[in-house]
Parts: structure tokens; sequence; C-alpha cells
């Protein structure tokens, strides 16, 4: 049964990482594609691309044509969300402002210096109840 131009499919569309490059070296294209097709299985336009393995990652998002597929239904997954908010299409579509999260290694250099710092305070406390009853065992020798 052929179908006339006023008759359209409606079809579940999705925003998604289809996976490329060689074994052990991801990189992904953003399409958007059917929801019930397989992740590298066929799409109906790509996005953008994105590379995980350089330092910083590589986002590249054509904002213009994701904001049209947000319009128009497409749901983004949840990697494809953050990708959107990072790269400045999700601001475009929705009007939120994305605030990048501090990264883990300072987290990490910070809570060292509490560590070190606490050491230090229960170190230097050790010292001084130390050199106060070596004080008070010399009060008592002179007496």
């Amino acid at each position: 049964m052929a179908r006339t131009n006023r008759e359209r499919a409606t079809v579940a569309v999705k925003l998604r990482l289809m996976r490329m490059g060689k074994k052990k070296q991801p990189t992904y294209r953003v399409v958007a594609a059917d929801s019930r097709k397989a992740r590298n299985g066929r799409f109906i336009e790509v996005v953008g691309f994105y590379d995980p393995r350089q330092d910083p990652s590589v986002i590249e998002i054509e904002t213009e044509r994701a904001v049209h597929w947000l319009q128009h239904g497409a749901q983004p997954s949840e990697r494809v969300k953050k990708l959107l908010q990072i790269s400045g299409a999700w601001e475009s579509f929705s009007g939120e402002a994305f605030v990048p999260p501090e990264p883990k290694a300072k987290k990490k250099e910070e809570a060292a210096e509490e560590v070190v710092e606490e050491v230090v305070e229960e170190a230097a406390e050790e010292v001084v109840e130390e050199v106060v009853e070596e004080a008070a065992e010399e009060e008592e020798e002179n007496q």
C-alpha cells in the first residue's frame, strides 16, 4: 500500500551516539535515528561528532540541526543531552544555561590538602602537649 503526501509515517526519533573508529579507539557520530533501529544501524541525519579520546574531548555539534530535531520532538540520549549542553545547542533549544561541573582532579587535590592540614594540626598538638609535659616536669624538679 503506497502512502500519499498527506499520509506521513510518524517515527520516534532519537538523538544518539553511533560508534565509529577502530577497536579500542572509539569515536562517535551524533545522529538523528529511528529509535527502533540498531545503535549503528540506519540513521536519518548526522548532527555532530564526538571524540572522547582527545584531551580535552572534541565535540562538534551542528547547533541549527540539533535544535531543529529537538523542536520536532526528537529525544536525546543521556550522553547526547550532556554533549548538547556542553556545546551550547541545548541552551539554544531550552534556554537553560549550562554550568559545567568542577573537574574531579581539583576535588581530589582539595581533599588531599585537607588531609595534610589535619595531619599537621594533629602533629602540632602532640608537640605542644610534649613541650607542656616537659615544662611541668622541669618545674617539679626545680622545686
